[in-house]
């Protein structure tokens, strides 16, 4: 008998056995100049800020890495996981969408404010999900939506302002990140296992590793 629940044990430490799968988004090449953004068009968007804004579209950080790279578990994976009841928000800062890469789960909610004293107007071009292109006149004001279906990637835009986009990875599983200043990005708590993990930029493409997590986690490192 003790052998035989020491087998159940093994299985069940299995299955609950998880690592952290962490990696760096490294850039090879010079960096692009910085875009500039002209707000001159509308009064709030120019005040909002003291010194000139620049596109987000390509950050190549200090240490030659990319920020904005969303990365997450794109197949292996066989469990189901349920919505988290938290939002994920994004706001609309400055004539500015903040942040301007995230993840998001199927059926989470997203909760989009409006910061700004002017005039947005959130259009979502989902090719798998529903568009929608509401306006948000007022400041304080908020929509809230939620996507039925996997999209990596969905771009939101403003019409009212051309240079406000930002891109959601929607997704069916909590295993996703976006790079940040440092290029660095980790998924938290991936069940053991072999996995295809997906790294999304926005103007350079996608790259996929292969992995194999377990208890001591694993590393994926992509290069663009």
């Amino acid at each position: 008998m003790s052998k035989i629940l020491s087998i159940i044990v093994l299985i069940c430490f299995a299955k609950l056995s998880a690592g952290d799968v962490t990696g760096k988004i490294s850039f090879a090449g010079v960096a692009p100049k910085p875009v500039l953004i002209r707000m001159d068009a509308d009064k709030v968007c120019k005040g909002s800020h003291s010194s000139q804004t620049v596109s987000e579209e390509v950050v190549v950080n200090s240490n030659k890495t990319l920020k904005n790279v969303f990365v997450y578990v794109k197949s292996g994976l066989t469990q189901k996981f349920p919505a988290p009841s938290t939002s994920v928000i994004l706001d609309q800062k400055g004539c500015e969408y903040s942040p301007h890469v995230f993840g998001i789960q199927v059926g989470q909610e997203l909760l989009v404010t409006n910061s700004d004293a002017t005039l947005h107007n959130v259009h979502g071009l989902g090719k798998k999900n529903p568009q929608f292109n509401t306006a948000q006149p007022l400041k304080g004001m908020k929509l809230k939506k939620k996507f039925d279906k996997s999209e990596v990637m969905m771009k939101l835009k403003c019409e009212v302002h051309n240079w406000m986009n930002t891109y959601a990875g929607v997704v069916d599983n909590p295993f996703f990140d976006v790079s940040d200043a440092n290029g660095t990005f980790s998924l938290k708590n991936v069940p053991a296992g072999s996995y295809t993990i997906e790294a999304w930029h926005e103007k350079f493409g996608v790259k996929e590793i292969k992995v194999t997590v377990t208890d001591k986690g694993t590393t994926a490192d992509f290069a663009f």
